[in-house]
């Protein structure tokens, strides 16, 4: 049994108790666990990330959830890892590269993710060292990563898979893409925002010089790769101009008008300009059409040499000034107007990205969603909140294709190899062909740059195989090169046996590896126990931003691979926001360190305060105050737990359990601690996790220390030995059971207090969490009306502002005798708790003349006065203290109301003092109420 300090220092404990948990392996699934197996796999944080918020609240979820599950008996593994984060860790390194004044292209890929990896080593296991601060009882002993040796032959085995099938395919569309990190994105990896830009009339002329037509675009720079200008066929302005042809200014080349019913007759003038190869609504068109599509903008958002001699080579917004320029010299610009439209930008980077036709590698999921969609439907997944269960039939309704290739070299290389030594089906060897296989400029042996062409092009340049797949990077591989796509690596070419092969450069997607986390960190595609003991796995806890990117991406390849479900619940937790209800960001100033916060208050009160206020579908508004304030919690609890141990030392809870019979008061705290473990294992199953922390704060702050506690101590300092050991031993029970319900939250703070305990064994991870205690409903009633008695007195002495030295004598008229009885019985603890030297209890109970009423259920208490105060000289102060008040509301009332303040204060000034003003009025009424009492005893 350790003695407790004087107060409570979690940087003293939190340290020292992790490392005893890791040290006894106490995070592993238990051989002896008998309630079956519950796994939870945490969502691999970024490897280059460190802990936010979200992160903070995340992990302590899923932890309380672990360390509940292994307190009941079930065979618990959380198991834990990191996203090598493709796009995020190759930016990081080369911005660390690009300070020493070398890239990766000069590296060359193997010396670049060489550096990656030494890089990975130094600083990547970071935030598994912030998780551990916060408590995360995580089995760190089966640590993934999404690039190691095991999750790499899943990879590679789930791509082998699905190219054989057919669902894994390369198609030559327009794709996000994003300039500065050149590599292609998916539809969710880019995020739109609202922005003021502007919309352009510009003229194109009829080619006979009959007239024009004026169409209007936010990016006119696009116009120079307009293939035709269409029209909605119902607009009468524009049918006797269908099938006519356009000069497309600038350019030299002709267009035609076209009719076509998606273009909106309300939008600019009603006639579109049709650029397939930047626009999807236009790639859809041009496809309906049969229309060329020209690329004016490169991969590195410059111009091409297709935007003709004035524009190659000039940066897409350059381009834009001088289209504009030549426009308007032109008298083809009509004029521009500001217009509110949505931008979209690179997750990562936040460069607004290109539409760019280029050929890449695809998922087809349309089966697959159809059978994640099921599995929602059927309830073999369970998404709680169910709100959420709406957004992701919507989406998944509407599901495109997943573009799973990436141009970075940081990720799982695709693994597929290309022949340039064999010949297409016109006889022609696939490497003498540029439309085939296309290379970047390179450079020479002697250092000058070769310009881009095709691979025999090079070779015959003076370049050897390795230099050119090793210094460059493959622009286009057409559909026509076959491609060759094998779970082990390839050494030469299986058709003609050339060893000269290529590998695709391009790395799948982030997401694809993280969609393969919950079998294929448990061993998949090997049969491992693990996956046979813990898939599926029981519950995901999660933020609503990946449902798509992520969640859904796992149901459909668990049911694909495993077929099965990869989890039974899915748990989407709210968003962490500043006080004030805004997202946190740097921009704003309002970021919160939790790695900060743990150091001030410690761990359990700022895992405590984010799960108190983590209500489902409801954003939680975190503030330094309230983890004070939880602070303030774990300081009562430790204060509580010194009390009782300093006066209960030697008893155990045999003693307890042997003793006399339990009071009222020991029997009512027992039935209440079997309330609240009631509670709050209700609400963990069904995942509230705040309602089950308020359960814990009502019993623990008020139930326990306010009432139970302080109504012990009549009988701890009393003379009744027998009465003291059982009111001690009743203490000491409920504190050790009240640990243990605590310590899923609190877990720290817990451990130190159960090694406090007399004849504590092992750690309290080990211990059984309280189920089903037993619940004694008959004291409950009954002690409700020693409770309401003392609160009454209580409110009595407030409200007349009697001093809390002055000792009272109180009278309670009750409505039979049974109640007068429980009063009666409980008297002692009841004089204390109110400072009262004499209280009279029964049916036959008059008012005295001069006393205050308090009318409860089943009762009336009286409360003389005389001699207590002067009943003048308080109405006296109180009217002066309304006067007071009602000064403040007038003024605060006028300002109010005054329109020039409203629209021109602060939000948060106006907010401070509405709230202050309905706080006045609330005690204006307070003190009416007082005055009243005190006028009634006067009379």
């Amino acid at each position: 049994m350790n003695e407790l300090n004087k107060s409570y220092e979690p940087s003293l404990i939190e340290d020292r108790w992790y490392e005893s948990w890791e040290d006894a392996s106490y995070f592993k699934p238990s051989a002896d666990a008998d309630k079956g197996s519950f796994c939870i796999v945490i969502p691999p944080p970024n490897v280059t990330g460190s802990l936010h918020m979200g992160h903070a609240l995340n992990a302590t979820l899923q932890d309380i959830l672990s360390r509940w599950k292994r307190m009941l008996g079930f065979k618990v593994l959380w198991l834990p890892g990191t996203d090598h984060a493709g796009i995020a860790t190759q930016n990081v390194v080369e911005r660390e590269l690009a300070k020493q004044k070398i890239t990766r292209h000069s590296l060359g890929r193997e010396a670049f993710i060489s550096k990656i990896w030494e890089w990975k080593a130094e600083y990547g296991g970071r935030i598994i060292h912030q998780l551990k601060k916060l408590g995360a009882s995580c089995d760190w002993s089966r640590e993934r990563f999404t690039l190691d040796a095991g999750l790499s032959e899943a990879v590679r085995e789930v791509f082998v898979r699905l190219f054989d099938e057919g669902i894994i395919y390369r198609d030559n569309r327009l794709i996000n893409w994003c300039p500065r990190c050149h590599t292609a994105l998916s539809d969710l990896e880019v995020e739109y925002e609202e922005s003021e830009g502007r919309i352009y009339y510009i003229q194109y002329p009829l080619s006979d010089g009959s007239g024009s037509i004026t169409v209007a675009t936010t990016r006119p720079e696009t116009m120079l790769g307009d293939t035709a200008v269409a029209v909605n066929p119902d607009d009468k302005r524009y049918k006797k101009l269908i099938g006519r042809t356009l000069d497309l200014p600038l350019t030299g080349r002709k267009i035609p008008v076209i009719k076509d019913s998606a273009v909106d007759p309300e939008f600019g003038t009603g006639a579109v300009k049709v650029t397939p190869a930047h626009d999807f609504n236009d790639e859809a068109i041009g496809k309906r059409h049969g229309l060329e599509s020209i690329q004016v903008i490169s991969e590195d958002g410059r111009m091409t040499r297709e935007a003709g001699a004035r524009y190659s080579g000039k940066d897409r917004y350059e381009c834009r000034r001088l289209v504009l320029e030549d426009l308007k010299e032109l008298n083809q610009l009509e004029g521009d107007r500001k217009h509110q439209h949505s931008v979209g930008h690179c997750y990562r980077c936040k460069t607004t990205i290109e539409p760019l036709q280029t050929i890449q590698w695809y998922v087809d999921v349309q089966q697959m969603s159809k059978d994640a969609i099921n599995a929602v439907k059927d309830h073999r997944i369970n998404i709680i909140p169910e709100s959420w269960e709406n957004n992701y039939y919507g989406w998944m309704n509407n599901i495109k294709d997943w573009c799973i290739s990436r141009q970075i070299w940081w990720g799982h290389q695709i693994p597929v190899w290309y022949c340039p030594a064999c010949k297409n089906e016109s006889g022609e060897m696939q490497g003498d062909l540029i439309d085939h296989i296309f290379f970047e400029p390179v450079a020479a042996p002697d250092g000058s740059m070769i310009s881009a062409g095709s691979y025999s092009s090079l070779r015959k340049k003076g370049l050897s195989h390795d230099q050119i797949v090793g210094n460059s990077k493959i622009i286009r591989v057409s559909r026509a090169v076959k491609a060759h796509c094998l779970r082990g690596d390839l050494s030469k070419c299986p058709d003609c046996g050339s060893t000269e092969i290529i590998r695709d450069p391009d790395v799948l997607d982030t997401w694809f590896s993280s969609a393969l986390w919950p079998f294929s960190t448990l061993g998949w595609p090997k049969d491992t126990e693990d996956l046979r003991t813990f898939y599926p796995t029981s519950v995901l806890v999660t933020g609503f931003d990946i449902l798509f990117f992520w969640v859904a991406r796992m149901i459909m390849m668990g049911l694909k691979f495993r077929g099965d479900v990869p989890f039974r619940d899915v748990y989407i937790h709210a968003l962490v926001r500043d006080s004030k209800g805004q997202k946190m960001s740097k921009s704003k100033g309002n970021v919160v360190d939790p790695l900060d916060m743990i150091a001030r208050f410690g761990a359990d009160a700022f895992r405590f305060s984010l799960v108190a206020f983590a209500a489902q579908g409801r954003d939680i508004r975190f503030s330094e105050e309230r983890v004070e304030g939880y602070r303030h919690f774990i300081n009562k609890i430790w204060n509580a737990s010194k009390f009782i141990l300093s006066n209960a030392a030697q008893l155990t809870d045999k003693e307890f359990s042997d003793s006399s019979t339990p009071d009222l008061p020991a029997r009512w705290i027992m039935s209440r601690f079997g309330g609240a473990v009631e509670e709050v294992n209700r609400h963990l199953e069904s995942y509230r996790f705040n309602e089950a922390a308020n359960t814990i704060y009502q019993f623990m702050w008020h139930e326990f220390c306010d009432w139970y506690i302080e109504l012990s101590k009549s009988s701890i300092y009393g003379e009744n030995e027998e009465q003291k050991k059982m009111t001690l031993g009743c203490l000491l029970h409920i504190l050790k059971e009240s640990i243990k319900m605590l310590h899923p939250f609190i877990p720290f703070v817990t451990e130190e207090l159960w090694h406090a305990l007399p004849n504590s064994m092992g750690s309290i991870m080990l211990q059984q969490y309280p189920e089903k205690p037993a619940r004694d409903l008959d004291a409950e009633q009954k002690m409700e009306y020693v409770l309401s008695t003392i609160s009454g007195i209580r409110s009595l002495r407030g409200e007349l502002n009697i001093a809390p030295s002055l000792e009272i004598k109180a009278y309670i008229k009750t409505s039979d005798n049974a109640v007068a009885a429980i009063i009666n019985e409980n008297l002692t603890s009841i004089k204390k708790m109110v400072r009262a030297s004499e209280i009279e209890a029964g049916t036959g109970v008059t008012r005295p003349g001069g006393s205050a009423v308090c009318v409860l259920k089943d009762m009336e208490i009286y409360l003389p006065v005389e001699g207590l105060l002067d009943i003048k000289s308080e109405i006296s102060r109180l009217m002066k203290e309304k006067a007071k008040i009602n000064e403040s509301i007038e003024f605060l009332a006028k300002k109010l109301s005054n329109k020039k303040f409203v629209n021109s204060a602060p939000k948060e000034i106006i907010e401070k003092d509405s709230a202050r003003f309905e706080e006045l009025k609330e005690k204006a009424g307070k003190v009416d109420e007082n005055i009243s009492l005190l006028e009634n005893i006067g009379s």
